[in-house]
């Protein structure tokens, strides 16, 4: 780690080189065609929020239902491999055959992902949660072109990192007394005992242990993420990505903790899993419901496995969205209870209480905070002057520029630089090429010298990249 500190701050004092690329950049500051032109250029580093499913764009997808003639339900846009029991559906060659195909096909894209969304009207943020369910099965067994088109487009755009949230790891063991166990992990909760809540914690963790839990997770790194990685070439002298395996909100807590428990055995034995994730709406019933409790439950998964990595989706929050009072307390918990590494969204940080400490507590402790400014205009509606960008600016809060779902939103990491400088105008350019170092810095890659070969690379990408502009 002193090695990679070292090499930053070198890579820091260089940017005394870039004063005309920082000159130029104030000059097209409202020009948003030569921003795009001058951020497609930039070097952008890693992608650190990035979901894998939610980045395919509908297209490819929507090509691969059409020709392995899938069932479309004709209310919902969602496709079936087989005809559903409920609801109209028909298959894609009968659409064809009929002259409706053109007419659903504009549907599916507008379902699937936010095309011909105009920032006008304004969408539900069901469209883009529900999406995810209506296109899966044309991912399901093709992952490799998913993995493919994502390194592909990364490379387009002079990104040289993505850590991806790929999959949850499939897992169908059975566990001793799942209802006592539930309703007493919940119980318990409810008292906010985090000490019995470990208790319980440890006893589920023995049942879990028995049903050789290392199992599932050395068959998913070996048979599925190493076979992939490898088969495809991924890693090479431009682009390396890396992976993280996530567990879903809206599972009863015995399950989402025997997924837990796997995930973090997963990433403990594999050095291409690079860390674990919660996702899912954050304000589902559920979700809400148990949200302390997932915070315990990866501070114990933590106490087993120390030297794993994890990042939070926490405070993907907003008023009117839940009531005031739960604004207050869920990056709080993601920081305080269960020690996270990086925060994913942090757009509630305004209302969480004593917000000015916890701010001060992430700078101190170089908690990083990962910025989606696409994804929170168009779920939450919050953007410019609403988005608490400029307060973690303020407290010198480590800041990562990330796409979340670049598929769906339609949009890619250029875009999201373009958005930053434009809305943000006293954002220099010297900060900005910090949040790029930041996103390798700040990655959870494990080979030390992997994320040192980066920043390595990074720099000479930047000194091309300036010296375009030394001869303007």
């Amino acid at each position: 780690m002193t090695r990679i500190i070292t090499l930053f701050c070198v890579l820091i004092v260089q940017f005394n080189f870039s004063q005309s690329a920082e000159n130029y950049l104030e000059k097209i500051r409202n020009n948003e065609a030569a921003l795009t032109a001058f951020f497609q250029q930039m070097p952008k580093g890693g992608d650190l929020h990035h979901h894998f499913s939610g980045s395919i764009y509908a297209e490819p997808l929507l090509e691969r239902v059409i020709a392995e003639n899938f069932y479309l339900n004709l209310e919902t846009m969602e496709v079936s491999k087989t005809k559903q029991a409920k609801g109209y559906w028909e298959n894609f060659s009968s659409l064809r055959n009929t002259g409706k195909l053109p007419f659903y096909k504009q549907q599916i894209m507008q379902t699937w992902s936010a095309k011909d969304f105009n920032g006008v009207s304004v969408p539900s943020d069901d469209l883009f949660f529900d999406s995810f369910e209506k296109f899966s099965p044309a991912i399901e067994g093709h992952f490799a072109e998913g993995l493919t088109e994502l390194k592909k487009r990364a490379l387009s755009e002079n990104v040289s990192y993505i850590e991806t949230q790929l999959s949850t790891i499939p897992c169908d063991m059975k566990v001793d007394d799942l209802n006592d166990f539930n309703f007493k992990l919940r119980q318990t909760a409810s008292q906010k005992d985090e000490k019995a809540v470990l208790k319980l914690l440890d006893d589920l963790y023995k049942n879990i242990q028995q049903r050789n839990a290392k199992k599932y997770a050395e068959d998913f790194n070996s048979n599925f993420i190493a076979k992939l990685h490898k088969d495809l070439k991924i890693d090479d002298d431009r682009f390396t990505m890396r992976y993280q395996n996530f567990v879903l909100r809206f599972m009863e807590p015995v399950d989402l903790f025997k997924n837990l428990s796997i995930a973090f055995i997963s990433a403990n034995e594999s050095k291409l899993v690079a860390g674990v994730n919660i996702v899912s709406p954050e304000d589902g019933e559920t979700s809400m419901k148990d949200y302390w409790l997932h915070m315990v439950m990866f501070k114990y998964c933590h106490s087993r496995f120390p030297d794993v990595k994890y990042t939070l989706h926490a405070g993907e929050l907003t008023l009117g969205l839940v009531q005031p009072e739960d604004l207050t307390w869920h990056i709080n918990s993601a920081i305080y209870v269960a020690g996270a590494n990086r925060i994913g969204h942090g757009v509630d940080i305004a209302y969480e209480a004593n917000s000015y400490d916890l701010l001060r507590y992430m700078s101190k402790n170089n908690i990083p905070i990962e910025i989606n400014l696409a994804s929170n205009e168009f779920i939450l509606k919050v953007k410019e002057g609403r988005h608490p960008f400029t307060l973690y600016k303020e407290f010198n809060v480590p800041i990562l520029i990330s796409t979340d779902d670049a598929g769906i939103l339609r949009t890619n990491m250029t875009e999201q630089y373009v958005l930053l400088a434009k809305r943000y105008p006293d954002v220099s350019y010297q900060a900005i090429k910090q949040y790029v170092y930041n996103s390798i810095k700040y990655s959870f890659i494990q080979d030390i010298s992997v994320k040192e070969q980066l920043l390595k690379d990074l720099n000479e990408r930047f000194k091309t990249f300036e010296n375009q502009f030394s001869k303007k």
